[in-house]
């Protein structure tokens, strides 16, 4: 594994991405959802979602390494905040 540099972030990071899909899939066998139409130009299901929530935050990382290129916590943060909005809304 010395292809990559893994750091403790990196490891919260995946970490924080197998745990969220974990309970969605446990979430999602409770509760069955159904689509659901949002502020999304499309009918979405929860796991749909999330499913672009997590492109999404991907986008606004690059974006922010992109144009600032300092200060991840910020872009994590609004990452976090659109991700909340997304599956609330969206």
């Amino acid at each position: 594994m010395n292809w990559m540099a893994w750091t403790t972030e990196t490891a919260i990071f995946f970490a924080g991405v197998g745990i969220a899909l974990v309970l969605m899939t446990v979430w999602e066998v409770l509760q069955p959802t159904e689509s659901a139409r949002g502020f999304l130009p499309m009918a979405t299901t929860r796991g749909d979602r999330f499913f672009i929530s997590l492109l999404s935050a991907a986008f606004i990382h690059l974006l922010w390494l992109g144009t600032v290129a300092d200060g991840l916590v910020i872009a994590s943060a609004l990452s976090v905040i659109w991700a909340a909005l997304l599956m609330r809304w969206g």
